[in-house]
């Protein structure tokens, strides 16, 4: 028995050794870590070991609890690694845990390698659950002994280490190690209230809407309005006479989801988004002091799920949240367009939310055959898309031009196709609307490895560049804001939104500058940064990742045929 069991154990080790070997190999090539590389191989050693002490141990609970719980460390990380092609440190998998929601879209997404993971992980669960034959030698209890104290020991390492230092082990212990970690912060983490609003607005309840638009995954140099190759959006010859004020291609705050859409929602600078997430208020809470309806369209989630680190205490201070249980995915963001036109349309004074669906993986099948207008593209296999996994997305650069047609296509219909029908149906007016996305995609347009688009530790510039613009506003405001969107075209960032938001609510432009920055029509240079270290724990620090203009990715005219209706967008 015992025999079958290190049979299993080895199994699912040999199976990751792809990862020990490139960070052995990284590490001997670097020079001058000498230390680093004898540490590794014995923490690697020790790891092993410890697996297979593990699988020596008597006691069932014991042993079948540890066998689950490395076996979901291992599944966790292996579906990070296989997928991106780097390491999984702790700063990626918080944002896993984050966006547990998302797990069902990433599995259509990357099905075939999740299952892998999963395969392996299951080897490991089988190889450690296994009842051991009994064993008295000196060896097996030692293993024995060794199986659980390593496992704090890399966790603690890694405590001091601000969560670095577990790339190439294996992923059982990484995985394990980092969940322990997660734990330990839930369960210190000052769980006070958030604060009250602590400034009051100068200036009498807004006469129109105010609007965010955060759209899903939009590669801001993918749409017309920023690129001479970009697809058809609705917005560069808009069919409306509101102004539409072009700011050009924006720096996200990070690369992921998460942490976008709560920065949004809750407002901060470089310097203090940390606390400031954690204790201001949220941009529901000014609106309401400002005396405005308050109002969420979801288009992402059903049944009232939240998402994005939202939780009870925010939706009490929603007074309308819209979901569209009935629809299916494929046409929830033209029923977004016309929901918001209703608003739009119903003479009151809100402050209107909307997270679209999008651009997010799969885009296989997010658009109708109408809309079918880049080719060759992924083939289409589902009606309902949320469950619709592309065509042996592999990493090959023959996958990624299906890849960027489909998405292409996508953009059609999510973004041109949705304004084009909520220009038809609306009356701006004197609204203002802001729209930008959450994060950027990068579709490995320089031929690098992977099969991600974005939320990566190691990202592609692309993954932080997202579209903003800035629809209607008050007549009054009209010049100021084309002098903005002129001056500031390629230079701003998602931070400058939360304090124009304030400033359209009525707040007093010193009180806003103080704690959140600036706004949009301020000429403060911006960084033209993104956060690669979104969570920052453990004592670590934010990374900035500036983003070249000149060196964002344009989309490809070599992908697609150039069919007539193509040309005469």
């Amino acid at each position: 028995m015992n025999t079958l069991k290190i049979l299993f154990i080895g199994l699912s080790v040999l199976a990751g050794a792809q990862e020990f070997i490139r960070r052995f190999v990284t590490l001997f090539e670097t020079g001058n870590q000498l230390i680093a590389l004898a540490a590794f191989c014995i923490l690697l050693v020790l790891c092993i070991l410890s697996l297979v002490g593990a699988g020596l141990i008597r006691n069932g609970i014991l042993r079948w609890s540890l066998a689950v719980f490395l076996a979901a460390g291992s599944m966790m990380v292996d579906s990070y690694q296989w997928v991106v092609g780097d390491f999984m440190d702790y700063e990626a998998f918080i944002t896993m845990i984050q966006s547990a929601e998302n797990i069902g879209e990433a599995a259509a997404q990357h099905g075939e390698v999740i299952t892998l993971a999963v395969g392996k992980s299951i080897i490991l669960l089988v190889g450690i659950g296994l009842k051991p034959a009994v064993t008295q030698g000196i060896f097996a209890v030692l293993l024995k002994l060794l199986s659980v104290p390593v496992i704090l020991v890399l966790a603690l390492l890694l405590f001091f280490r601000g969560g670095e230092g577990a790339s190439g082990l294996p992923s059982s212990h990484s995985g394990l190690s980092y969940g322990l970690l997660y734990g330990y912060e839930y369960l210190t983490q000052d769980h006070s209230p958030r604060e009250a609003i602590a400034i009051k607005p100068t200036r009498a309840k807004p006469a129109a809407d105010i609007v965010l638009i955060v759209d899903e995954s939009i590669a801001g140099a993918y749409l017309d309005i920023n690129s001479k190759t970009g697809v058809y959006s609705g917005l560069a010859n808009p069919k409306t006479k509101v102004p539409v004020h072009n700011f050009g291609l924006a720096a996200a705050i990070t690369n992921c989801s998460v942490g976008a859409n709560v920065t949004l929602r809750y407002g901060g600078t470089r310097d203090n988004y940390r606390e400031t997430i954690k204790s201001k208020p949220s941009i529901w809470a000014y609106a309401k002091a400002a005396k405005l309806e308050t109002i969420y369209i979801d288009a992402q989630r059903t049944g009232g799920v939240y998402q994005n680190l939202m939780d009870d205490a925010e939706r009490a201070l929603i007074d309308k949240w819209d979901q569209f249980d009935e629809v299916s995915v494929l046409y929830r963001d033209q029923a977004v367009a016309g929901r918001l036109a209703d608003y739009l349309n119903d003479e009151k004074q809100q402050f209107i939310l909307v997270n679209k669906v999008g651009g997010h993986f799969p885009v296989s099948d997010k658009f109708p055959n109408s809309h079918a207008r880049y080719a060759p593209m992924l083939k289409r296999q589902f009606t309902d898309v949320s469950e619709a996994p592309p065509d042996n997305l592999d990493g090959r650069q023959s996958n990624w031009v299906l890849y960027r047609n489909s998405y292409r296509n996508t953009l059609l219909w999510n973004v041109g196709g949705f304004f084009d029908r909520l220009f038809a149906k609306s009356e701006i007016g004197d609204a203002m609307v802001i729209y930008t996305s959450d994060h950027g995609q990068t579709f490995h347009e320089r031929g690098e490895y992977g099969e991600a688009t974005h939320c990566t530790s190691n990202p592609e510039i692309e993954e932080g560049v997202v579209p903003l613009i800035l629809i209607g506003g008050p007549s009054s405001e009209q010049a100021r804001w084309a002098k903005a969107a002129k001056a500031n075209h390629d230079k701003l960032s998602n931070y400058r939104i939360f304090p124009t938001l304030l400033g359209a609510m009525g707040y007093a432009k010193r009180d806003i500058e103080e704690v959140y920055g600036f706004d949009l029509s301020s000429n403060e240079p911006d960084p033209f940064t993104f956060n690669v270290n979104f969570n920052a724990r453990l004592g670590g620090d934010p990374i900035w990742m500036h983003i070249p203009s000149g060196k964002i990715a344009r989309p490809p005219l070599s992908d697609f045929s150039k069919k007539a209706d193509l040309l005469d967008q």
